[in-house]
């Protein structure tokens, strides 16, 4: 067999057969590998003859592929249709707003330039397609700022793990509003969230943000129904389903019972469901007309939702993909027939997550009538289950064969399955991006930000074929040019900031486009250190947000102490003799720190205490160039944990920690609000100097 043709084959299907690993070593994905991948996408290649019908149904794909459905362009650039069409072919182009343009494509089969970004509808020949003009770049920090601001700051915060009375035992958005507010009061432009995508309602076990079922909706256990409903309805649901003991047992828990939390919230939902569906009140014509707005894409969430559950509840797996067949297809009338018979179930979801959205929408407008020139930022997951809702409902342009994750590498030496499914680069431009562009809609409705996990899969992703260890997979190439184009476009509608998470192995290349594009980077401050030396303040970058930790990260105390290490070992991730070196390393690491914020000033001499040392790290963040400055609620508030620890074990409470005290005053402790004060203080100091470089005034954030 031919290893040649199977190569030509592989990268003719997008794949890099080259990568190179932690150590900056070349790799090379083997034949068997290969082959896995392509069977994978629909490539037989475990023969010559194989290999060879598949290269000529590439290659015939390639010839007959269209110009559309979507034809993606920069602002002021003209549209070459060379391949496509023929000089002199006639064309009439429908500019959003109403403008129609009408000509003839140019000698070099061209249409001309335009300077009206949007999606426009174009007629030539005999072919109806859109037309997306992009704007240059993503909005940036001072234009969002009216110009007032260009070096700003906010918090992070887990949504799940904020604490207000009356919660029943998690996170939600009432208790959103507060912090908001609060974070506001104290100068911040920006609060990030942790995803929060729909998951599972019928599997309550599976609660990881970044392993949703759908990128399209939101979770609904995060509604506080109050908000939209009325308090004294909320409450009278909770007690017609008689969860009162049950609402107190759940709030006063240190780490969150998902399981059993769920199950409560949804029995409220049901109840509240019935109270309004029973008869007609002030908001049902809101309630209407959400569900037109959110069309065939939310009856299909709603339906796999009640189907799921359907089917677990009669013993079935919850995969979509192990279903009896008929209802593999959400079109298929076998889901139309069962839908019909449980519409009442259909409805509900329907009404949940009008709930959310209506909730989340509350959310933001109080981050921006409280001052914040940005207000919430979203955060949009990699990827979704591949057996979820965003899987059944866009089959053609997700690749349910392969998982993504990432290669081996220093720390997780076997690589990692993140056992999620991600977008196919054909299917997209096949569909003219429509689960992209719906996905970016969907996640900026009640954002004035976005950050983009795992960046890097805009240009490349690391994908694995079912069944197969990571270190059997391959990068996939994807349309990063018309990926950023749609990112810019849909942001500068949105008027929306955005980040996008390069950390790790970033591709050659990428981060001029980001730069390029206006989508800021992440920097972290136990990154940032070369050669056994941190990073001054001045060399950090300017087209990158400053952060000291991530979701994924110890915080700063819990770094300075080793904590982050001795949750490696007890979850059996790392041994005693690996622990003992890594304190060794984190000891001449921490020792470097100190001598920068020594240097600096930041620090004074032979001071060790943790608090100190953590005050000092948050005013080198504030005295970096970046235009935002992230500071989570676990440095705020000097926690020793973390959200979640990557790897294998199951001893560390991912995803369910939960602050001790009330929202209502989180950030009003006397230190945390000492904290916030001093970077408020730093970054407006950081902002009036580079104002006083330019010769010019800026008034003053209050």
């Amino acid at each position: 067999m031919s290893d040649r043709r199977l190569a030509d084959l592989a990268c003719a299907a997008g794949f890099n057969l080259e990568w190179q690993d932690a150590h900056g070593k070349l790799q090379h994905v083997t034949p068997e590998a290969q082959r896995a991948l392509l069977e994978a996408l629909g490539f037989p290649a475990q023969s010559p003859e194989q290999i060879e019908e598949s290269l000529a149904t590439l290659a015939e794909r390639h010839r007959n592929s269209s110009v559309g459905p979507l034809i993606l362009v920069d602002q002021g650039q003209a549209v070459s249709l060379a391949d496509h069409f023929k000089a002199n072919t006639p064309f009439r182009l429908q500019i959003e707003g109403d403008l129609r343009i009408e000509g003839r494509l140019d000698a070099n089969i061209c249409l001309p330039p335009l300077d009206d970004c949007g999606y426009h509808n174009l007629m030539i020949g005999d072919e109806q397609l859109t037309l997306a003009v992009a704007p240059p770049a993503c909005p940036s920090v001072r234009s969002l700022s009216d110009g007032q601001r260009g070096h700003v700051w906010g918090i992070g915060a887990q949504l799940y793990a904020l604490r207000r009375a009356g919660d029943g035992g998690l996170g939600d958005t009432l208790a959103l509003e507060a912090l908001v507010r609060q974070a506001a009061d104290h100068g911040a432009d920006a609060l990030a969230l942790s995803p929060v995508h729909a998951m599972f309602t019928a599997l309550p076990e599976h609660y990881s943000p970044y392993s949703p079922s759908s990128r399209l909706f939101f979770n609904v256990l995060h509604a506080s129904p109050g908000c939209i409903l009325g308090e004294h309805a909320a409450a009278q649901a909770i007690k017609a389903c008689g969860l009162e003991t049950e609402w107190q047992r759940l709030e006063a828990l240190e780490l969150i019972d998902w399981p059993a939390v769920s199950r409560a919230r949804l029995q409220v939902l049901r109840q509240l469901y019935t109270s309004f569906s029973g008869a007609e009140n002030l908001l049902s014509p809101d309630f209407d007309s959400f569900c037109a707005h959110g069309g065939e894409a939310l009856l299909q969430h709603c339906r796999f939702e009640a189907l799921h559950a359907h089917m677990i509840g009669q013993g079935q797996p919850g995969d979509w993909r192990v279903w009896p067949e008929q209802y593999h297809d959400p079109k298929h009338p076998a889901v139309s027939q069962f839908a019909s018979e449980h519409a009442d179930d259909v409805k509900f979801h329907a009404f949940a997550q009008w709930l959310i959205d209506r909730c989340l929408q509350r959310a933001h407008s109080a981050a921006k009538s409280a001052g914040m020139h940005i207000g919430l930022i979203a955060d949009l997951a990699v990827g979704a289950e591949p057996g979820g809702s965003q899987g059944w409902s866009r089959q053609t342009e997700l690749l349910p064969s392969l998982s993504v994750g990432a290669p081996p590498d220093i720390i997780n030496r076997a690589g990692q399955n993140w056992g999620i499914a991600a977008f196919s680069p054909e299917g997209l431009q096949q569909n003219g991006y429509r689960a992209f562009i719906e996905m970016l809609r969907a996640n900026l409705a009640h954002a004035g930000g976005l950050r983009i996990d795992h960046a890097m899969g805009l240009q490349r992703l690391w994908v694995i074929p079912q069944g197969e260890s990571p270190e059997n997979g391959a990068y996939l190439s994807y349309p990063c040019e018309d990926l950023l184009r749609l990112i810019a476009l849909e942001a500068t509608r949105h008027q929306a900031l955005v980040v996008g998470e390069d950390l790790g192995t970033v591709p050659e290349g990428l981060g001029e486009k980001l730069t390029r594009r206006g989508v800021l980077g992440m920097r972290v401050l136990y990154f940032e250190q070369k050669k056994g030396r941190f990073t001054p303040p001045e060399d950090w970058s300017a087209d990158a947000l400053a952060t000291t930790t991530t979701h994924d990260l110890p915080s700063i105390a819990g770094w300075l102490s080793g904590r982050d290490i001795q949750h490696r070992q007890d979850n059996g991730q790392i041994d005693a003799e690996r622990a003992r070196l890594d304190l060794q390393q984190r000891k001449t690491e921490k020792q470097a720190l100190g001598d920068l914020l020594r240097q600096r000033g930041l620090l004074d001499e032979g001071v060790e205490r943790p608090d100190a040392q953590l005050d000092a790290c948050i005013q080198l963040l504030g005295r970096t160039p970046a235009p935002l400055v992230l500071l989570p609620l676990e440095d705020v508030l000097a926690s020793e944990e973390q959200p979640n620890l990557p790897g294998p074990g199951d001893r560390h409470p991912n995803w369910r920690r939960r602050w001790p005290w009330d929202v209502s005053d989180l950030l009003q402790r006397p230190k945390a609000s000492a904290r916030l004060q001093l970077l408020e203080r730093i970054r407006q100091e950081q902002e009036d100097a580079d104002m006083d470089e330019l010769g010019t005034d800026t008034p003053r954030h209050d």
